[in-house]
């Protein structure tokens, strides 16, 4: 099962806590299955619309951004971390 890192504006989702266990194969189904432990998490992560992942998060599994995408696969001793954009600095 996965590693997942839970950023800190998603932590009350997941009673504080900064990395839980989830089981999936692809992003699609940890994002699925996290939600399901903790619910909130699919409608705070994905865009219904688009199919992906919304806007302004990222999913990176092991150092390597992926993107948005939900099919990209996630191995049984991944890292994975939903990381929301980070707005600032000088225009």
């Amino acid at each position: 099962m996965a590693t997942v890192w839970i950023p800190s504006p998603y932590r009350d989702l997941a009673g504080g806590e900064q990395t839980v266990i989830v089981a999936g194969a692809s992003v699609r189904q940890v994002t699925r299955n996290l939600d399901t432990a903790f619910p909130g998490f699919w409608e705070r992560l994905v865009d219904e619309e688009t199919d992906r992942i919304r806007a302004g998060i990222s999913v990176v599994i092991n150092g390597i951004v992926v993107g948005t995408a939900l099919h990209e696969p996630v191995g049984e001793n991944d890292e994975v971390h939903y990381l929301p954009a980070i707005a600032g600095g000088q225009p």
